[in-house]
């Protein structure tokens, strides 16, 4: 039984319920264990760090140093499903290292919750990393009892796991094979998809509606011109914004995608015999059910696509610029 630390960070429970769903039907048959770190809190997505630099690492090293307490003996991986939560972790393990005037202000922060973390205590690993590298596709395979056989897989990484990539975990910055091996490990034909590591836009679609869904309308063009039948993904944003962001980006260009995006947890389950509802289908809004069928298997309805809008256009409203004395920054700079 290998044994992790669990961060699930805040999508697990909500927009990204398949994901968590479909994970924890996978660890079962994989003889994994997830401790979640007790008293954990948002890793703060991806605009804090742009904002203010001490809260936001700060914020980031709670979960750290929370996690750190509960290290057991030599179990010091911290697990990140989540692509943000895992590069956030990482960021600021690094940098709290990197710069130790940056770690001693955090430092301070986190003193005032009792609290303390020195860089470099943990592991922090994506979920993909873990399966592929401790687990093993060897191991995988053999738990595969439905093959993916027949079913063209557009697999789709995102912007935020493979780079910066400090601790050196992955194959490639702009093509790692990773989840491709893990996919064909499944059975299934993995396509080449040049955009694996292509941003989504993610919050653009509050911010700037008409850039999100041109980067959305690039990735989903993209799978379904190489033939794909389903995109899998790693990425709670990334998934949340090709699925249900899809129907707005065909009104907006005139098109007419049915790509169904799914997590790749969820077609793992599919293979190790799980029933597609306990594996989470039936959430994503794209459905998923003509590309199951290629496979025999039967697949939940999916959720209705919105017929409208969610919000107005023009994206929401900005905040006022700094004050002309914060404009190079010295808000957030720290002095080494």
């Amino acid at each position: 039984m290998k044994k992790y630390l669990f961060y699930p960070g805040c999508s697990m429970e909500g927009s990204a319920r398949a994901y968590y769903e479909s994970l924890k039907a996978i660890i079962r048959p994989l003889e994994m264990e997830l401790e979640e770190v007790n008293d954990w809190n948002c890793c703060g997505a991806t605009e804090y760090l742009s904002i203010n630099l001490i809260p936001a690492y700060s914020l980031i090293a709670r979960n750290l140093a929370l996690a750190a307490k509960q290290i057991d003996g030599g179990n010091d991986a911290l697990l990140a499903p989540c692509s943000a939560c895992y590069l956030n972790l990482e960021k600021a393990d690094y940098y709290m290292a990197e710069r130790p005037a940056l770690g001693s202000k955090v430092n301070e922060a986190l003193a005032a919750g009792g609290l303390h973390y020195d860089p470099g205590t943990l592991q922090i690993r994506h979920l993909v990393d873990a399966l592929i590298n401790d687990i093993g596709l060897e191991t995988i395979k053999s738990k595969v009892v439905r093959p993916l056989t027949g079913l063209r897989i557009a697999p789709y990484l995102g912007c935020m796991v493979p780079r910066p990539d400090y601790a050196k975990r992955w194959s490639d910055h702009e093509h790692p094979s990773e989840l491709d091996d893990l996919m064909k490990a499944l059975g299934a034909e993995v396509i080449e998809f040049p955009m694996k590591t292509s941003c989504c836009g993610g919050h653009m679609t509050q911010i700037g509606p008409e850039t999100a869904y041109e980067l959305i309308r690039r990735l989903v063009a993209e799978a379904d011109e190489f033939g794909a039948d389903i995109m899998v993904t790693m990425c709670p944003m990334c998934q949340m914004n090709l699925d249900a962001y899809q129907g707005e980006t065909n009104r907006h260009f005139g098109t007419n995608y049915h790509m169904p995006i799914v997590f790749f947890t969820q077609l793992m389950a599919i293979a190790f015999g799980v029933d597609p509802k306990e594996a989470g289908f039936g959430l994503e809004l794209v459905s998923a059910k003509d590309a199951l069928a290629r496979i025999g298997v039967q697949a939940p309805a999916a959720e209705k696509v919105p017929t409208g809008p969610r919000k107005k256009p023009e994206g929401l409203p900005m905040p006022p610029p700094l004050p002309k004395k914060y404009a190079s920054g010295q808000a957030v700079v720290v002095e080494e």
